[in-house]
């Protein structure tokens, strides 16, 4: 019953025309998935060399203190 409740829905215009609304959409949004993707990835990987140099000068401290103890 499920499959029947679906053809229900289907609608393919005669006019195609009625297809470019559509597909002008579909670019669009298209578009703006893959620039959000890839600002997320290039904030992703500033976070990630932040990260790193707050770990670096932490392990630096550390030794550091590790060597004014001795």
């Amino acid at each position: 019953m499920g499959s029947w409740m679906v053809i229900l829905f289907l609608y393919f215009p005669e006019d195609k025309s009625e297809y470019i609304p559509a597909a002008i959409s579909f670019i669009i949004f298209s578009i703006a998935c893959v620039l959000t993707f890839r600002w997320i990835v290039k904030k992703s990987k500033k976070q990630e060399e932040q990260v790193k140099e707050l770990e670096e000068r932490v392990l630096r401290e550390r030794q550091l203190e590790k060597e004014n103890n001795q």
